[in-house]
């Protein structure tokens, strides 16, 4: 099972060209699954939408409840914001969570929770934004909780474990993600873990998400803030990371898709007869 994460922010920059960009990245990956954060939708036309249309891929989206903030920033009231997924497979069922955030932080940050089925199994998906204010650690600790017990609320009555996809704006040993992964301190729901997928990469990839070799980055130095968690492995090694590695990080036709790379990453199960990541098709 081939899981993308990816922010595609959202209307900024030369938007109509990265649009096209966006989709032969993801077009070469030939995903199964995408986990989207800052999709744009207008009254003619969603992202998302059009994407899944291109790809040959099932959707679902939620909006944020304070686009208007957004809107502000590029000047168009007409633009929405939101998290989607993309799927090969239909989505049965779905829920949406507004993170917690006092009302100078609050831009509407959310989760979106899709269950898959597939032929064999249902698969518990969710993709995630949180805030992006560098001195936020302990708002984000507040986020993560709320996931974690979301996550919670949705991962039963399946063998497959949860996968959790999205910009956690935050470096891979901050509070934050120590908690959301509940082994290194104890976890932000009970009994809950996860692991991080970039912990099966090769330790000499680049894996800075949020690059400023990127011409749409004023940051340095370069950091991973972008995330594929998994839960433990299920019977047989039921999702299980097979590889891992960035996405997106590159120009395509001189156009840099967003100003963050992707993630993708292998997962093991009994459905999917590919090559890992990085191997000849």
């Amino acid at each position: 099972m081939r899981v993308v994460t990816w922010n595609l922010w959202w209307r900024f920059g030369s938007w109509a060209e990265r649009q096209k960009a966006i989709l032969a990245v993801l077009r070469e990956l030939r995903p199964d699954v995408v986990g989207l954060q800052e999709v744009w939708s207008t009254d003619a036309e969603n992202l998302a939408e059009w994407l899944a249309g291109e790809l040959g891929l099932q959707w679902t989206w939620a909006a944020s409840e304070a686009s208007d903030r957004w809107q502000r920033r590029i000047g168009d009231p007409g633009v929405e914001v939101g998290n989607a997924v993309l799927s090969r497979w239909p989505v049965v069922a779905q829920d949406v969570l507004r993170l917690p955030a006092p009302e100078e932080l609050d831009d509407g940050r959310l989760a979106l929770y899709a269950r898959l089925a597939t032929p064999s199994y249902e698969v518990p998906f969710f993709t995630t934004h949180l805030t992006s204010a560098t001195d936020a650690s302990a708002l984000r600790r507040q986020q993560v909780t709320a996931l974690a017990e979301f996550v919670a609320e949705h991962r039963d009555g399946t063998e497959f474990p949860p996968i959790v996809t999205g910009d956690f704006n935050a470096w891979p040993d901050s509070d934050e993600i120590r908690l959301f992964g509940g082994y290194k301190t104890a976890p932000a729901a009970p009994g809950q873990v996860f692991l991080d997928a970039w912990e099966y990469a090769d330790p000499t990839a680049p894996s800075a998400t949020w690059d400023p070799a990127n011409p749409y980055v004023h940051v340095s130095p370069p950091v991973r803030i972008d995330y594929i968690h998994i839960g433990p492995p299920g019977p047989g090694g039921l999702g299980h990371v097979r590889a891992v590695r960035r996405a997106g990080d590159g120009p395509v036709d001189g156009v840099w898709p967003s100003d963050h790379a992707a993630v993708v990453a292998d997962l093991a199960d009994a459905l999917t007869a590919r090559p890992a990541v990085g191997e000849p098709w």
